[in-house]
């Protein structure tokens, strides 16, 4: 697959006729607490984009920073045999983002999305914008209608992480 960047969520934003700026860093924010720092809010406002393997198939989760997915619900949810997280390979090969990277906008087609509900605390997030450097600002809403993502419960119950 085509390596995928920051020119294609532009491209994303610009094909909706939506002005969105881009903060771009001179750090990386591949993490979740990298990314809080940078732009000065809490750990759970940054918008996770995970992908892991239903058995082989590649599903998307999007979630707060400061949560954790529950492998079970989305086994559940998706109703595989296995679930696991993908591989730095397994990422770039199905969405042409590197890991660290991953936007939740401008995935190729066909991919399951889930967004959790763990971001509904927050009034905004921000998702990385497709290189290890870069988010954008949205609400959980307009994060839900910009992926077509569905709404679910994924995140580990009590569970916080960085």
């Amino acid at each position: 697959m085509e390596e995928r960047g920051a020119k294609d969520v532009r491209a994303f934003f610009e094909a909706r006729g939506l002005s969105r700026e881009i903060h771009t860093f001179g750090e990386s924010t591949h993490n979740s607490e990298l990314a809080a720092q940078g732009l000065g809010v809490m750990v759970g406002q940054i918008a996770k984009t995970i992908l892991l393997m239903v058995d082989e198939s590649p599903v998307v989760v999007v979630i707060s920073g400061d949560r954790r997915v529950d492998f079970k619900k989305v086994k559940a949810l998706r109703g595989g045999k296995r679930v696991r997280l993908a591989g730095p390979e397994d990422v770039t090969t199905h969405t042409g983002f590197k890991v660290g990277a991953v936007s939740p906008i401008a995935l190729p087609a066909g991919i399951p999305l889930y967004q959790d509900l763990s971001l509904r605390r927050f009034a905004a997030i921000y998702p990385a914008a497709g290189e290890t450097n870069n988010m954008f600002a949205t609400t959980p809403d307009e994060l839900l209608s910009l992926t077509g993502a569905g709404e679910q419960d994924l995140s580990k119950t009590g569970n916080t992480e960085t």
